[in-house]
């Protein structure tokens, strides 16, 4: 049950952060549920302000803790740990799906358990963190946050090269080759896409971007993340 007292009071324990119970629910407002509710307030501001903060803090850890590391090194790393599938699965991590307000479209079609939704939840939440709390309690809620990330070596190899590190564990796994089906939406000047990558015919994983690249990358990274823990 989305949204109950006793599961919020889960979360916030979790958090361990100071936010008001009003922007927390903001914070776990998808727009579905907005549109859905004569037009209610929703994430996506708070998930911008996020955007900023986490990227600010991933980039500090990772300068302070990594000397030797140059900078296309260190912009790689980073865009490992900010990245949509890294964050969403941060939120199932900490069961945060179960919390989100959804539309009924989205809770039909599996919402709860979408990286693209996940992830800017995370990141409204650090958002709502920092107006609430202030900027080193959202810096720490990141840090805790990304920190078993941090200790995945082969995270970083894989969010390099994602197609190719894909197509090798899929060979390794007996699956075959990976094949990406991509679809767009939207207006000309502001397209988004959408792509599914399968491996012998069953679906694996999905991916959103700006780009059809940036989308295959996405879902090849899921993918990756799905079947590295079967290895």
């Amino acid at each position: 049950m989305p949204g109950t007292s006793a599961t919020r009071g889960e979360l916030e324990q979790f958090l361990a952060v100071d936010v008001s119970p009003e922007l927390l629910e903001l914070a776990l407002t998808h727009r579905s549920y907005a549109y859905e509710h004569g037009g209610v307030g929703h994430n996506e501001r708070l998930e911008f302000l996020g955007d900023s903060i986490l990227g600010q803090a991933v980039t500090v850890k990772l300068y302070r803790d990594n000397p030797d590391l140059d900078e296309g090194e260190l912009a790689k790393r980073r865009a490992s740990l900010v990245s949509s599938v890294a964050l969403a699965e941060v939120a199932r991590t900490i069961g945060l799906g179960k919390h989100i307000r959804l539309g009924r479209g989205e809770e039909l079609t599996g919402g709860r358990d979408k990286s693209s939704i996940l992830a800017d939840t995370v990141e409204a939440v650090i958002g709502a963190t920092y107006l609430d709390a202030g900027g080193e309690a959202a810096t720490d809620l990141v840090l805790r946050l990304i920190e078993p990330l941090l200790t995945d070596p082969a995270r970083f190899g894989a969010s390099m090269d994602p197609k190719t590190s894909l197509q090798e564990l899929a060979a390794r796994l007996g699956r075959g080759l990976p094949h990406y089906a991509v679809t767009d939406s939207g207006p000309d000047h502001s397209k988004r896409f959408h792509a599914v990558v399968a491996l012998a015919g069953s679906n694996i994983a999905e991916g959103d971007g700006t780009s059809k690249k940036q989308a295959e990358m996405a879902a090849a990274l899921e993918a990756w993340t799905i079947l590295s823990v079967r290895v």
